[in-house]
């Protein structure tokens, strides 16, 4: 069972609030009874046989009466567990493993447990952790190690209470071999020692998602007093110029919304194989380097992960049910540093962008008879939570917010969202504790009048309604005119070097792409390549869309590219429409199967367990 903050403009946060009990489907746990405070975990890494030996020691609070602790646990070799105080073995069962969850792990305990410890290690295929061979990184030399626990993969390399409802701080030995950097989310080295041993403390309660741990050639680059980068040293200038603006977004996100709270705000630039754009773990955002352009157009990923910083990292959804309040809040929040940075012009191409893949989202659900997913109040039951990291949470939760926005006013609005992360820090939110929140500091308090049926419709129905926000970008509409001309005359080749791109933004491009009817002939396909060296391209989002229309297109000297974007890139959000467009024709199916063949090694257990689906590979 969690807490979750449910209160009204009179009382603080979730920690000394009123609260109520619900209910996480995705964990074993029983935090009612008995709850894990702080954990201090020392590990050994062993890349020659993909291991983590581990001793978890847990502080915990248990309640009158219970006599059991439950924890989750995926495929972990448990050794032994003890109690610190009596320092005796304390009994414990595995129960039976269920699909998605992994198994529970009971251990004995009782009123006078304070302190217990597990001795334990991870499976050879543990799903949190991709262990990468030397010629998977950047440098070549030295083997690389990152995990991913969101959402419910923490439960694979650590014991642990696995909801997001629940918080504890952690401290942390990690032995690696000499020569690499261990990075972990929480207070970080930012050089390399002799010993290979590292130190980390966090202080502020995270939840078991936000657990991270990066083991890798790796070197520092200062951006700033409370910002830097972590790269592979071929990697570092490049990911330092790309985010040379960070501290300038957290300046502005500060006098949004208050503080940021969490000291050091860094980023690790992980190799290829990073199945998202970027994790928000707190002090040390994992990032993709395919947001590497070169010229800082895609740094609105940073942004947004800067944002997590409050919505998610602050107030966290109190399940994956309730997904949505992590980030639909954090693409809002992010549109409004892309225009407090670059001006409002610049933020509507994010806004339109966000519209057009909602729409395209919603109607591609709803044929594939999933429109309940397009709810924002998400049902996953017995299903795996990964199920709801869709453009629903983000896009509709953010076109949601900003409808709310446009309908009382930014002022009314910023002054609401600005007390909602300062009432509820470091607590849990879900959502009926957020409409309750809602309805009393933000519509009552300014005596709005707007009826339940305003919201209710956005968070309980299924579909995008009818009165959802028009963002307009006159950048946009230029795009359009020039490609409508370009559709028009017969002279296409001639007509492209009038279109004025050259002034255009990854945006644009984007736009651009993404607006190309189909089907296309050859001819037009290389006229297009010709002029714009698509194929070519370095930017990541603009190549990705282009290769949809290489394979809609059946443009064969797109291919070679293709192959080398799908075997070289890990990006969830890049490949699952890749190889959906693939398996819509036979002659497709076979390409994407050859491909896989060669990029599965390649991918993190996220993106290849999404890939399998599609592809039928799944027992």
């Amino acid at each position: 069972m969690l807490s979750t903050s449910c209160q009204d403009n009179s009382k603080k946060s979730s920690t000394t609030s009123e609260t109520m009990q619900i209910k996480d489907i995705h964990s074993f746990s029983k935090p009612n009874e008995a709850v894990i405070n702080h954990l201090d975990w020392k590990a050994n890494i062993n890349f020659e046989d993909k291991t983590i030996e581990a001793t978890a020691n847990y502080k915990i609070e248990v309640q009158k009466g219970v006599e059991s602790i439950t924890l989750d646990i995926k495929e972990l070799q448990i050794k032994s567990i003890t109690d610190l105080g009596s320092n005796e073995a304390l009994p414990y069962k595995i129960e039976e493993p269920i699909e998605h969850l992994g198994s529970a792990l009971v251990i004995e305990v009782t009123n006078a447990t304070s302190s217990i410890s597990i001795d334990y290690s991870t499976s050879t295929d543990a799903e949190a952790l991709q262990w990468l061979s030397p010629v998977q990184t950047s440098g070549k030399k030295h083997p690389f190690l990152f995990t991913q626990s969101q959402a419910i993969l923490a439960r694979s390399w650590i014991p642990i209470q696995d909801s997001p409802g629940i918080r504890l701080s952690y401290t942390a030995q990690v032995q690696v071999p000499p020569g690499l950097l261990a990075l972990m989310s929480a207070e970080n080295p930012q050089k390399k020692n002799d010993s290979g041993l590292y130190s980390f403390k966090m202080e502020q309660k995270i939840p078991a998602y936000l657990m991270a741990l990066a083991v890798g050639d790796l070197e520092f680059q200062s951006l700033g007093s409370r910002t830097g980068v972590y790269a592979e040293p071929s990697m570092l200038d490049k990911s330092a110029y790309e985010f040379a603006e960070t501290e300038d977004m957290i300046q502005v996100a500060e006098k949004l919304y208050g503080p940021y709270r969490w000291e050091r705000y860094d980023l690790l630039v992980l190799p290829p194989s990073f199945p998202f754009g970027g994790m928000e773990n707190p002090r040390l955002t994992f990032a993709t380097p395919t947001i590497l352009a070169g010229d800082r157009s895609l740094t609105s990923l940073v942004a947004h992960e800067l944002a997590h910083s409050w919505s998610g990292n602050l107030v966290t959804n109190a399940t994956w049910n309730d997904f949505w309040l992590n980030e639909g809040f954090t693409v809002y929040f992010e549109q409004r540093i892309m225009e407090a940075l670059y001006g409002r012009p610049y933020s509507e191409m994010l806004a339109t962008l966000s519209l057009n893949g909602l729409k395209t989202e919603v109607e591609d659900m709803i044929a594939a008879g999933k429109a309940d997913d397009t709810r924002l109040k998400l049902n996953l039951d017995d299903r795996n939570p990964d199920d709801g990291v869709t453009s629903i949470a983000y896009d509709k939760g953010y076109n949601f917010l900003r409808l709310l926005e446009e309908t009382v006013g930014r002022a009314k609005f910023d002054a609401f969202l600005k007390k909602y992360f300062e009432d509820n820090a470091f607590g849990v939110m879900d959502t009926e504790g957020f409409i309750d929140y809602l309805e009393a500091n933000l519509i009552a308090s300014n005596n709005l009048g707007i009826k339940p049926e305003f919201y209710s419709s956005w968070i309980y129905e299924p579909g995008l309604p009818a009165n959802h926000p028009l963002p307009k970008s006159d950048k946009f509409e230029k795009v359009e005119a020039a490609l409508e001309n370009w559709m028009l005359n017969e002279n296409k080749e001639n007509l492209i070097s009038g279109f004025g791109s050259d002034t255009w933004s990854s945006h644009e491009w984007l736009h651009f792409v993404r607006e190309l009817p189909t089907p296309l002939n050859e001819d037009q396909m290389a006229q297009l390549d010709k002029a714009f060296g698509f194929t070519q391209t370095g930017n990541s989002e603009v190549l990705a869309a282009w290769l949809e229309l290489v394979i809609a297109n059946q443009y064969a000297p797109g291919y070679e590219k293709l192959d080398y974007f799908l075997v070289n890139t890990g990006r969830r959000k890049f490949l699952s429409p890749l190889y959906k467009e693939l398996i819509k024709t036979e002659k497709g199916k076979e390409m994407a199967l050859d491909i896989y063949k060669k990029a599965r090694p390649n991918y993190h257990y996220v993106s290849s367990n999404s890939i399998d689906a599609i592809l039928g590979l799944k027992q």
